[in-house]
Parts: C-alpha cells; structure tokens; sequence
C-alpha cells in the first residue's frame, strides 16, 4: 500500500463528499449528514485541516478538523471528524493514516487538543478516551473522547461549530 497524506485541493470537494457519504451510509450511529458537515464547514470557512489519503493519484479516505469551544473558555481545541474512508477499503491501515496525519498537523499548529465522537475500541490507540467533566450533550460519555496536545483537559461543555446542523 503506497497512501500519501495531502491537503485538500479545491477540485477535492466532490470526491469527498462522494467519499464520505459512502464511507457513512451503513453506519448504525450516523446522521448520514457527514458530507453536508464537511461542505458546510468548508463553506463557513472553519475546516482547520481538511486531509486526504491518496493511493496511485484516487483519493481514498478523508479527514476534516475544525476548531470547537470549551465551555471553560479553553483556546485552541479542535474536533476532529467526521474520518472517512470508502467502504471496500476499511481495514487497510488508511484510517489510521489519516489520524496520525491529523494529529501531527494539529501539533505543527500548537494545537491544546483534540475531540472526537467515536468508538473507545478505536480510538482508545491513538490516545483518546473519555474525560469526566468534558461532555457533549445529548451523547454517552464514552463515546466522546478527547486528547491532550500539551497540557491539561478541559472541563466543560464542547460545542462544535453550527456546520455540524446541517442537514443539505
């Protein structure tokens, strides 16, 4: 397998939301609004860090970061999702790709920390897991996993840009 990490490019988009809409379509907790997500975001101008998985020139996964707030007032946090890689090529090493990728560009910017909502199985080896005290509201605290860049986690309510309501 020869991934390359790359930013997005503008003529990217249509893949990506092609990609992503796919890769969440059989998805038991899924809004299947992921593709509007990601369009949205990009249209708000809040995707911090729009990467994607490369394989032989075909885009073959995708990750968006987006800055969220702390009901704590804790700067510089980020969400990071939603991830997506197509279906056929689950398994493959491509996720994890496009996490360390992610991680290491949130770290280039200095980045406090990360959020995500996600399976602990997963996500639980790259470094997330779930903090008492930081919540999302409306989802089992299991699920809602954060990572440290430097420093401590927060507490409080995370809120994610208003992106994340889009529905078209």
């Amino acid at each position: 397998m020869n991934i390359a990490i790359r930013k997005e490019q503008p003529q990217d988009a249509e893949t990506i939301a092609r990609l992503t809409e796919a890769a969440f379509r059989d998805a038991e907790h899924s809004s299947h609004t992921e593709h509007f997500i990601v369009d949205a975001l990009r249209r708000a101008g809040q995707l911090s860090l729009s990467l994607v998985a490369e394989e032989n020139g075909v885009i073959v996964g995708h990750v968006a970061l987006s800055p969220v707030t702390v009901s704590d007032g804790a700067t510089g946090w980020y969400g990071l999702g939603p991830i997506s890689v197509w279906p056929e090529r689950h398994g493959q090493g491509i996720g994890a790709a496009l996490m360390k990728a992610a991680l290491n560009g949130l770290r280039e910017v200095d980045g406090a920390g990360c959020v995500l909502l996600g399976d602990p199985g997963y996500y639980g080896r790259f470094g997330f897991k779930p903090h008492p005290g930081l919540e999302l509201p409306g989802v089992p605290a299991e699920y809602f996993q954060a990572l440290a860049l430097g420093g401590a986690v927060p507490t409080g309510v995370v809120r994610y840009h208003e992106a994340f309501d889009a529905t078209e």
